[in-house]
C-alpha cells in the first residue's frame, strides 16, 4: 500500500470524526445516532460521486476486471475505508450495538483494505462501493424522519419504499453480478471471499427489508380499514 493512501486513511478518520463533532454541535437536539446518520448520508453522497467519477468505461463499469487500480480509484476507496473505520468506532459509543451492522463494517474494511494492499481490482471495488451506498441516504432518511416525529406518515412510508426498491435493485441484481465477476476474475482469494461475504450480508438484509415492507403494508391496510 502506497504511503499517500495510508496518510489519506488517517486524515480521513480524523476528518470524519471532526464532521461528526460539528454535526453534533449544530444539531444538538438530535440523538447521537441521528447525528451519525447525517454524517453517513454525507459520506454516501460523496462515495457515490467519487465512485461514479472513477469508472473508466461506463459501457462496462466493472472493466477491466482484476486490473491494477488507478490513482483515483485508490483514493476513492481510501476515503470510504476511513469512513468505515470512523463509523465502526463511533457505533461502539452508541447505546445499542447492531451486530449485523458491525459484521458488515468488518467485512467491508477487510475487503477494502485487501484491495488497497494488493492495489488491484479497483473497477470491481468502486462498483461495489456504488452499489452499497446508493440506497444509504434513504435508509438514514427513514430513521431521521422517525426521530423528527414523522413516524407512520406518508413521508416515512415513501422513504421506506424508496429504500427498499433501490436496495433490492442494487444489491439483489447488481450485487450477484458483481460477486460473479469478482470471483471468476483472477483476484486474490481474500478479495473473492470478501465479495461473497458482502453478498451474504446483502441477502440477509434483503430478507429483513422484505419483512419490514410486508409489516408496513399490513399495518397501513389495517389503518385504512379502521378509518
Amino acid at each position: 500500500m502506497e504511503d499517500y493512501i495510508v496518510r489519506l486513511i488517517v486524515l480521513g478518520v480524523i476528518s470524519w470524526s471532526v464532521v461528526f463533532l460539528l454535526v453534533r454541535k449544530i444539531f444538538s437536539n438530535l440523538s447521537f445516532n441521528s447525528c451519525n446518520r447525517i454524517v453517513s448520508t454525507i459520506h454516501a453522497a460523496l462515495a457515490v460521486t467519487l465512485a461514479s467519477l472513477s469508472v473508466q468505461d461506463w459501457r462496462c463499469p466493472v472493466c477491466p476486471a482484476a486490473a491494477k487500480s488507478s490513482h483515483w480509484q485508490m483514493s476513492t476507496l481510501a476515503v470510504t475505508l476511513a469512513y468505515l473505520i470512523y463509523d465502526l468506532i463511533c457505533c461502539l459509543f452508541d447505546k445499542q450495538v447492531d451486530i449485523s451492522n458491525a459484521v458488515h463494517h468488518l467485512v467491508s474494511i477487510i475487503g477494502l483494505g485487501a484491495g488497497l494492499f494488493y492495489e488491484i481490482c479497483g473497477s470491481e471495488m468502486v462498483a461495489a462501493l456504488w452499489i452499497t451506498e446508493i440506497s444509504s441516504p434513504f435508509l438514514h432518511m427513514r430513521e431521521l424522519l422517525k426521530e423528527l416525529g414523522y413516524k407512520d406518515t406518508d413521508a416515512n412510508l415513501a422513504a421506506d419504499f424508496a429504500f427498499a426498491v433501490i436496495f433490492s435493485l442494487a444489491r439483489m441484481i447488481g450485487g450477484p453480478y458483481l460477486a460473479y465477476v469478482t470471483v471468476t476474475a483472477d483476484n486474490p482469494i481474500l478479495i473473492k471471499a470478501m465479495a461473497l461475504g458482502l453478498l451474504a450480508v446483502s441477502v440477509f438484509w434483503f430478507y429483513k427489508i422484505a419483512r419490514m415492507v410486508r409489516y408496513k403494508l399490513i399495518k397501513r391496510s389495517g389503518h385504512n380499514k379502521v378509518t
